[in-house]
């Protein structure tokens, strides 16, 4: 990854020397701050797909003046390197203060308001992502297995009714204060729309509120609800979309769980409290177990 910044640093004749990892896990992001870049690389040809939209976004989100990141003016369109795909960003110092769950809200606010991009987007399918995780999965008992599957097949048909029955509009599909930058002039503006699709809006205010309840602290969501100006825990599809995102926190390490004994155990504390019913169990984020490369650690 290191090699192919360097490369496409050389092609765009900006300096590298000063380069610095900001992320590893699906991407290997690279901040270039002399030349005021970020170049952004897919690990997989898997994810070249997502590159091409993630680029295509970018240019709509510029055009209506979205509170997003910017391509960088001088690669507005992927750059290959060999079998690697990038996107070349404006890079975004860090300003403070930090971004809050306030901002978060202010911000979705104004990206829900935005109409369907003229972009192919994928819809809002949290069951067939778990559905590819336990594809993919490594070290999993089959009665864990089959408690998914079971999980995934009860789910689904609700999923399904919730999006007949809610406007489809613009979901950032991860949206959490990580996923914030706050700008020299104090805007803050949204990054990372890899999982950014068409499908209930109210997803967007679901991975704060879980993560609350299952990480524990309190305040963010409270904070992000009233700078939105809903609660989603009060909304009557709650429920199908907390259970939604646990099954996409417990799903996303099951490809890991023979690499890992730390994110084992952790999935195995998380699956038996899904199992038990019991909604006041801690989990612990996989970032925080100290025992994994930073690019093979699961989301949340």
């Amino acid at each position: 990854m290191t090699a192919a910044m360097r490369q496409i640093a050389a092609e765009l004749a900006v300096p590298s020397d000063d380069a610095r990892l900001l992320q590893l896990t699906n991407n290997a992001v690279f901040a270039l701050p002399e030349a005021k870049l970020v170049i952004r690389i897919a690990r997989t040809h898997r994810l070249h797909d997502r590159v091409a939209k993630v680029t295509n976004l970018a240019r709509w989100f510029a055009a209506i003046n979205a509170p997003t990141i910017r391509l960088a003016p001088v690669a507005q369109e992927p750059i290959a390197v060999g079998g690697i795909l990038a996107s070349v960003w404006t890079y975004v110092p860090s300003t403070p203060p930090a971004p809050t769950a306030d901002d978060l809200g202010e911000a979705l606010r104004e990206f829900h308001s935005f109409p369907a991009p003229p972009i192919a987007l994928p819809k809002w399918d949290p069951i067939g992502d778990a559905r590819r995780r336990l594809a993919d999965a490594e070290g999993l008992r089959q009665d864990e297995h089959d408690f998914l599957s079971r999980w995934c097949d009860r789910l689904e048909p609700q999923v399904a009714t919730l999006m007949r029955q809610t406007p489809s509009g613009l979901v950032h599909g991860d949206a959490h204060v990580g996923n914030l930058l706050r700008e020299p002039s104090g805007r803050v503006v949204m990054c990372d729309f890899d999982a950014t699709c068409l499908g209930p809006w109210p997803v967007d205010l679901a991975a704060v509120a879980v993560g609350e309840a299952r990480f524990g602290g309190a305040g963010s969501h409270a904070r992000l609800a009233a700078a939105y100006g809903i609660d989603i825990t009060s909304n009557p599809i709650w429920p199908i979309l907390r259970e939604a995102r646990e099954l996409k926190m417990i799903a996303a390490a099951t490809p890991l769980l023979a690499s890992s004994s730390a994110v084992a155990t952790e999935f195995r504390r998380r699956i038996r409290s899904v199992q038990d019913n019991n909604h006041e169990a801690r989990w612990k984020p996989f970032a925080d177990l100290g025992k994994l490369p930073s690019h093979q650690l699961p989301i949340s």
